[in-house]
């Protein structure tokens, strides 16, 4: 049977490139992911694993031909000032999102590979973006603004925190989930996407009031290859010691993190089995890096988590997603066990869906404004 108004939604996220044909009702028709998925090698992605071999796959799953594809929706993580709704892809919206790649280089650049392979390969099928940013946007001027001169601010230089997509669809399902427990007053919620990247976010009534990553999502938390929140005054120092700044966005992307502190590995779980075998047989090194990097990625965690705690006046839901915050249990009763002075509240974990969430913003975008078969590169 024919699935129509189908919906393909390709997630390019820092370590890996998701994609997911969704029914209108949700269903899941077809998914697939392969990691590694960087700047460098989503063109080649795309070519050995999506591209000209995907047009039989789609259609062997909807069961029809690939007229019946609505549109393509697309995870985009900066915004920027102007990206705060579900945006349908112009020459226009594509320039604008061209400029702000630096801003995101590990996941900008890949998303905007991956719209103009879907342009090639079919020019006349609506693609729309979906912002990491956008769920941000209700952070109190307190919470959005940096001690810095005016000028500066002027320019627009301000937090905008990332992973909104997810942290939207963790709050609707902590929501749904305090309605079914006969709860009635607003609730907050701190939610905790870890994964390559990691990032908290304070919800009260379903509003970020609070987050830990800022102007661009290297900041924050401990992640896998990005340092988190540091010093600015070490930047400086490794530039007046006469680092280049190439160089120095290089380290602090793709060099730091997890893998900075272990000398071994970004993988949290492979950090974990280094741990345990260490602990016992007598281990060289390795395993004091990997103690050392999973140490120092909980003290972030607990540090942010108190932060989130304090700007929420109190928790009643800490919520775990992400490949570390669904996977790593060891990590989630060491967090609570350093948390039993916030006590009480309930601890969740709640599958990572951006791609559901995605779909039904798109498709609720494009009942508000008909869409338009249109070739991006005209």
């Amino acid at each position: 049977m024919a699935t129509s108004a189908a919906a393909l939604i390709l997630n390019a996220g820092s370590s890996s490139l998701k994609a997911r044909l969704l029914a209108p009702d949700g269903q899941v028709l077809w998914q697939g992911r392969r990691d590694g998925a960087c700047a460098a090698d989503a063109e080649a992605l795309w070519g050995d694993w999506l591209g000209p071999a995907l047009a039989p796959v789609l259609a062997s799953a909807l069961g029809s031909p690939l007229d019946c594809l609505a549109l393509v929706g697309h995870r985009v993580v900066h915004g920027g000032e102007q990206f705060v709704t579900p945006t349908r892809l112009t020459p226009q919206v594509l320039a604008e999102l061209t400029a702000l790649v630096p801003l995101a280089p590990l996941h900008n650049g890949p998303a905007l590979r991956l719209m103009a392979a879907l342009a090639a390969w079919r020019p006349q099928l609506p693609q729309w973006a979906c912002f990491d940013t956008a769920f941000h946007q209700t952070l109190p001027e307190e919470a959005r603004t940096y001690a810095l001169p005016e000028a500066w601010r002027q320019q627009g230089l301000r937090r905008f925190g990332f992973h909104g997509l997810n942290h939207q669809h963790i709050s609707e399902v902590v929501a749904r989930h305090w309605a079914a427990r006969g709860r009635t007053e607003p609730l907050r919620l701190i939610s905790c996407h870890l994964g390559a990247g990691c990032s908290l976010c304070a919800i009260a009534a379903g509003r970020s009031v609070a987050t830990t990553m800022g102007f661009t999502p290297l900041d924050g938390l401990v992640m896998a290859t990005r340092c988190g929140a540091i010093d600015p005054g070490l930047l400086l120092h490794q530039l007046r010691a006469g680092m280049a700044p190439a160089e120095l966005e290089v380290q602090l992307h793709s060099q730091s993190g997890l893998l900075g502190l272990s000398g071994i590995s970004a993988d949290m779980a492979e950090l974990r089995r280094i741990v345990v075998a260490g602990e016992s047989a007598s281990d060289d090194g390795r395993w004091l890096g990997a103690r050392r990097a999973i140490a120092v990625f909980r003290h972030s965690l607990l540090q942010g988590i108190g932060a989130m705690a304090a700007s929420l006046g109190g928790v009643d839901v800490i919520a775990f997603s992400g490949g570390i915050g669904e996977h790593d249990g060891a990590l989630r009763q060491e967090t609570i066990d350093r948390l039993a002075w916030l006590q009480p509240f309930e601890v969740l974990v709640v599958p990572a869906d951006e791609e559901g969430l995605i779909a039904r913003l798109c498709r609720q975008a494009a009942a508000r404004e008909p869409l338009v078969a249109t070739d991006i590169h005209r």
